[in-house]
């Protein structure tokens, strides 16, 4: 009879501990949901009252500023990049040879302003 109630006891222990976490798992996932929801609800809410106020929606400026921050550091293609200057582009400019030493005359006056051409 003793094994009977210890086996009987561990099948009601699982089934209880299965139930247990079923509970929480649909508990967690209510809350996460829910919590999708409020964004969801607040994203919406203040994009109709910018745009009520003839404003741009705050996702779609935070969209843009994101844009254009990869376009910055990455050089993806976006639509609409026409007239930037892209990578293949060439810029042509007149080289010109720097001294590495400042010219002889501020060299002899060391306080006195030195007016380069």
């Amino acid at each position: 009879m003793p094994s009977l109630m210890n086996g009987l006891m561990n099948v009601v222990g699982r089934l209880l501990g299965a139930v247990l976490k079923l509970t929480v798992w649909l508990a967690v996932s209510a809350l996460v949901l829910s919590l999708l929801l409020l964004a969801l609800l607040l994203v919406l809410g203040s994009s109709l009252w910018a745009l009520l106020r003839g404003r741009k929606p705050t996702p779609v400026l935070m969209f843009q500023q994101f844009r254009q921050a990869s376009q910055r550091y990455t050089g993806g293609s976006w639509a609409g990049r026409a007239g930037r200057r892209g990578a293949d582009d060439v810029v042509d400019v007149q080289a010109h040879e720097v001294p590495e030493s400042p010219p002889a005359s501020a060299r002899a006056h060391p306080g006195s302003v030195v007016r380069l051409p």
